[in-house]
């Protein structure tokens, strides 16, 4: 049974990308006096694109940056402004300590009694000379937040780990897709050869050109390799491919239905770097997934029933997993109907407000 928030929730994000709008919506469609969105622009080197909300409000955020790479970090002007103008029953932040405004939003929010929940991937283990001070600085910056929500299993036994007691720690895990619209699925053609799909942002972390020479490795089948999206690598790897793999097709940017042909027609989805919201995508369509290990949200969608995840800078993991994934279409089959059970039951947007929701009128 659909549970509500019965307050008006804040909600702050250093940007407001894209694929987070219909979360926001739907979140907003679950708290009964609204949701308010305060959110900045991405830098012009992000390659990220801006959402645009329907049901959430707004709130623009004036993003300030200092530094960059491990050193980033971000002030956000305008935040005690708008709380005090949208005057919310309870916030939730990004749990992350690089954004310098977050301790004066908590005070605002405690010293009016109010509740605020840190959101984020997790707490990996720290290591080197400093891990002592470092773990220490994790501890007090959580210790600030009534509740955490955790983006996987993983994150939420990070926290647990820095001593956040266990019954605040809620797992949201990182969703992007509604369940699918049919309550069925069907089956696919045995497809010769064997159609391998990836679709991403084309840069270097995805490891698209291990993908290249992992199916220049494979003779029986030789699949065919089908790679949709844009990005700074795609002419390196057009040249690459051209002199290891020329059957590979760069489609390009695709959305919509364009896309959806795309998963369609494949037999297998291949990730081989980290990140990638195309995954759970593609197993709404019913596809078994490769997957390079990333921030532990990849642990909850892939499991062995439909996939494999490898170490994403290991080439030899990628290519013994495409060979044992294509020696049988037919278990790719059964795997991909896991898949599809997966998102329509346990893992999609429905799923993840919930558990938003739950955190919220937790201890209310």
């Amino acid at each position: 049974m659909s549970m509500h928030y019965r307050g008006r929730l804040g909600l702050q994000q250093r940007v407001l990308p894209g694929y987070r709008a219909p979360f926001f919506d739907m979140l907003a469609a679950a708290c009964d006096d609204g949701l308010s969105v305060f959110a900045g622009r991405p830098r012009a080197n992000e390659g990220i694109t801006e959402g645009r909300l329907k049901i959430a409000r707004h709130a623009a955020a004036e993003n300030i940056h200092f530094l960059g790479g491990s050193l980033y970090l971000c002030q956000q002007r305008g935040l005690l402004k708008w709380l005090a103008s949208w005057d919310p029953r309870a916030l939730i932040v990004e749990a992350n300590p690089r954004y310098l405004a977050t301790a004066s939003a908590v005070r605002w929010m405690h010293e009016r009694g109010r509740k605020v929940i840190g959101w984020g991937l997790g707490s990996p283990p720290v290591r080197g000379p400093l891990r002592g001070l470092l773990q220490a600085n994790r501890r007090r910056f959580l210790r600030q937040f009534d509740a955490l929500i955790a983006y996987s299993q993983r994150g939420a036994r990070e926290y647990a780990g820095l001593g956040f007691p266990g019954a605040s720690i809620f797992v949201a895990t990182n969703a992007v897709s509604a369940p699918p619209a049919s309550a069925s699925l069907k089956q696919r053609p045995i497809t010769t050869p064997p159609s391998i799909l990836f679709v991403g942002r084309l840069q270097k972390r995805k490891h698209v050109d291990s993908l290249l020479r992992a199916c220049a490795e494979l003779r029986d089948p030789r699949p065919r390799l089908v790679i949709v999206g844009e990005g700074p690598e795609r002419d390196a790897l057009v040249a690459l491919a051209g002199h290891v793999y020329p059957s590979a097709e760069f489609a390009g940017a695709k959305y919509g239905q364009d896309l959806v042909s795309h998963f369609r027609e494949a037999d297998l989805f291949v990730l081989p770097g980290t990140g990638g919201l195309a995954v759970q995508e593609a197993m709404a369509h019913g596809l078994p997934v490769i997957v390079g290990q990333g921030d532990g949200t990849q642990d909850d969608l892939v499991r062995e029933q439909n996939g494999w995840q490898i170490p994403p800078d290991n080439h030899d993991a990628l290519a013994q997993a495409l060979r044992t994934a294509l020696s049988d279409v037919a278990r790719l089959r059964s795997m991909g109907q896991e898949s599809y059970r997966i998102v329509s039951e346990e893992i999609n947007l429905e799923q993840m407000v919930q558990s938003f929701v739950a955190a919220l009128n937790s201890g209310a």
